[in-house]
């Protein structure tokens, strides 16, 4: 069962992306870089960081991607997923003209999974992405919104106008992969059944915080077999 969730404006607002200690351990690896391998480009959520993808990246370093592959990138969240997703839609097309790839596979955590979707969906990011990962995402609101009040967070919330637009129609348009990882245990995303996406492959995890889903070994195991068939 989850523990009740109460918490004060300011401390929803940063246990939306506080971001625990990396976990030392290391996936063992079922597959790796290769030719038809594409560029990852990490979205972090809320009140996040680049660095909070530091032992994920890592881990794909071992697996053989090589840093130039390896965007961890950062962006104000407190700004509207919409704002967010142009720039993201700019940060993609700088990746893939530096590596010469044509796509690139995105992973996200909690809120970055939305200005993510906004821009498959509504910018023409179809064409440039070829697998999508949300780790913990909101995707269908979260009432830890309810707290915070910037414009991101408040398109966080349940029914907001942000979200009943993103997911009208079809929540996975397109060719690319989609797959999301959700923990009976994450206390910021409420309900639990807010992560999984219509049309994607929807995994459960073992029992973790909001948080581990970036470090846990399991996870990243999986994510990195999903993004590299």
């Amino acid at each position: 069962m989850k523990r009740p969730l109460v918490m004060s404006a300011v401390a929803a607002a940063s246990a939306l992306l506080a971001v625990q200690a990396p976990l030392p351990a290391q996936a063992s690896s079922a597959s790796g870089f290769g030719p038809s391998s594409n560029p990852i480009l990490f979205v972090h959520g809320y009140n996040g960081s680049a660095g909070n993808w530091n032992t994920m990246a890592d881990r794909f370093r071992n697996d053989g991607w090589p840093s130039s592959h390896l965007d961890q990138w950062s962006y104000d969240s407190r700004q509207s997923n919409t704002t967010t997703a142009q720039r993201l839609a700019a940060e993609i097309d700088e990746l893939l003209a530096a590596t010469g790839a044509t796509q690139v596979d995105i992973v996200s955590h909690s809120m970055g999974g939305l200005s993510s979707r906004h821009y498959l969906k509504n910018l023409g990011g179809t064409a440039k992405v070829d697998a999508w990962v949300s780790l913990g995402g909101p995707n269908h609101g979260t009432d830890s919104a309810n707290n915070c009040f910037d414009a991101s967070c408040t398109e966080m919330r349940i029914g907001s106008d942000f979200l009943t637009a993103l997911n009208s129609g079809d929540e996975t348009p397109g060719s690319p992969r989609y797959a999301t990882w959700w923990s009976p245990c994450d206390a910021v995303i409420n309900p639990d059944s807010s992560v999984s996406v219509s049309g994607a492959v929807n995994t459960r995890t073992a029992c973790l915080g909001h948080t581990a889903l970036l470090s846990d070994a399991v996870v990243y195991a999986q994510t990195r077999d999903m993004i590299d068939k």
